[in-house]
């Protein structure tokens, strides 16, 4: 039976939530189990009604179809997420849940509580389960619904226009029936995606953490969500082997060549050559050093420069939590306050800001304007200065410069100004909502970059989320939708061609 994306999506998030209920009636929690396990049975049977309505319709296949199934997955599902855990947490507006389920699905990781203790284990796995899944929708929707459309970063590769089909012969095959592409990439992909899960949770626990704060980090780490039940991994006590085992996970965010062969940012050349692999570690490499000399002229002020344990802790500290912010995961390392207390100069904010909007890599969990994009514009300026000192030189393009089209440098100053645009654009309606301009700033970075935890360290106070007005977490939640799918794929929503088709 031919169902429609979205209603598959839909049924999927009705069984996930019998993980909740099942854990939580494990730990005789009752009434969180009922919540659950009721919303659960009633997406089911919603579900399968309206299959056995559908049954029969030949199914209108297009390039709008899936990208509007994505769309409405972002708005419309945490609607349905909620409902359980509303009814889990009397003691919340339904606002405040929504804006936390929207949140996770886009893993963007802003939570409107930040007791950790206010909700229980149940609700903690909840939270983690609807980023991870968010994650995995990703991992697959970049292949099968955004890179034949040339978006999401594929615009700078593919020899087409952003929200255009390609004309070759895949095309034409996924124009036919693109549910048989969903069905090759799930085939492909989600079993990667839960093993590496698995794996994650495994060593984790082997490090000393427990059973739930290891699932929920290492769900959290493979979507780069950024979500913990204990208040993040600072507090979980795993130490610098674990942390750097979940560095070491990160890393599939800076890349697709990481995981899968699967699009066309795949050409020769493999990981080795892979620009955007190259520049994520360069920025894991040289902003660390930055920050560590930073302190360390500092802790020669404060007679701690021959402190080699602390001077090792910042640096860890720095390079950790870089790289989680690059990959707009926002776990900060336990040894993240080392560098201040070694030298008593804070960090500022705003460089993990800059690592945030950055992101990682095209068709990764990562959020931001991304490193192919970064490495386009790059690319492009490094040729125009070639010119300043050489016009009539003739330059070949290289194994790293023909991955991009000839105008791939132009689109990619297209999406860049797109994104500054809807920054300042987001920024103003939080002010006239009542925020403050500098916390306005800091929202709307975490919410286009999905990486929530910004609110938490990117301003000299953490901003709560819950005593925003009602028209402020509307915004965020708005916000929250176009960073993940990005502005040029809400554009091609608008685009008269996909509606004709």
């Amino acid at each position: 039976m031919a169902l429609p994306l979205f209603l598959l999506m839909f049924g999927i998030a009705s069984v996930s939530m019998m993980v909740p209920a099942l854990h939580a009636l494990v730990l005789d929690d009752e009434s969180t189990a009922r919540a659950f396990f009721y919303a659960g049975l009633l997406g089911i049977i919603a579900f399968v009604l309206i299959a056995v309505a559908h049954a029969g319709r030949k199914p209108r296949h297009g390039a709008l179809g899936p990208l509007m199934s994505l769309f409405a997955a972002f708005v419309t599902l945490p609607v349905m997420l909620a409902l359980p855990f509303l009814e889990a947490l009397p003691s919340t507006r339904f606002v405040n849940v929504y804006f936390e389920m929207t949140s996770a699905l886009t893993t963007t990781g802003a939570t409107m509580f930040s007791d950790p203790e206010r909700l229980n284990d149940t609700l903690h796995l909840w939270r983690a389960q609807v980023g991870w899944m968010g994650g995995m929708l990703m991992w697959v929707a970049a292949s099968a619904i955004l890179a034949p459309l040339h978006l999401g970063g594929f615009e700078v590769t593919a020899q087409a226009e952003p929200g255009r089909r390609d004309t070759g012969q895949g095309a034409r095959s996924v124009a036919a029936d693109p549910r048989a592409r969903l069905l090759r990439v799930c085939r492909a992909l989600v079993p990667i995606y839960v093993g590496l899960t698995l794996l994650l949770w495994l060593l984790l626990m082997a490090g000393g953490d427990r059973p739930l704060v290891a699932i929920c980090h290492a769900m959290s780490v493979l979507a780069t969500s950024g979500i913990s039940p204990v208040g993040g991994v600072q507090n979980a006590g795993i130490g610098t082997s674990g942390e750097a085992v979940m560095l070491l996970f990160m890393l599939f965010a800076l890349s697709r060549l990481t995981f899968s062969k699967d699009t066309v940012t795949a050409t020769q050349g493999g990981l080795r050559n892979d620009p955007e692999f190259r520049i994520g570690l360069f920025i894991v490499v040289a902003v660390p050093l930055v920050l560590f000399l930073r302190h360390f002229l500092g802790a020669f002020g404060v007679d701690e420069g021959d402190n080699l344990a602390k001077a090792f802790y910042a640096l860890w500290g720095a390079v950790f939590t870089v790289m989680s912010f690059l990959t707009t995961t926002g776990f900060v390392s336990e040894h993240w306050a080392a560098a201040q207390d070694w030298s008593g100069l804070a960090t500022p904010g705003l460089i993990l800001m800059g690592l945030a909007l950055i992101g990682g890599g095209v068709a990764t969990t990562a959020g931001g304007v991304k490193l192919l994009r970064v490495f386009a514009l790059y690319f492009n300026g490094a040729r125009e200065m070639e010119r300043l000192v050489h016009p009539h030189s003739v330059s070949g393009a290289g194994a790293a410069g023909r991955r991009l089209q000839s105008n791939g440098a132009f689109i990619a100053w297209i999406f860049f100004m797109l994104f500054a645009l809807s920054l300042a654009g987001i920024t103003l309606l939080l002010t006239l909502a009542g925020t403050s301009f500098d916390q306005a700033l800091v929202l709307s970075v975490a919410s286009l970059s999905t990486t929530g935890p910004l609110v938490d360290y990117a301003s000299d106070t953490p901003i709560r989320l819950i005593e925003l007005s009602l028209a402020a977490k509307a915004i965020l939640s708005g916000a929250m939708v176009l960073g993940r799918l990005e502005t040029l794929a809400i554009i091609a929503l608008l685009t008269p061609d996909l509606w004709r088709s």
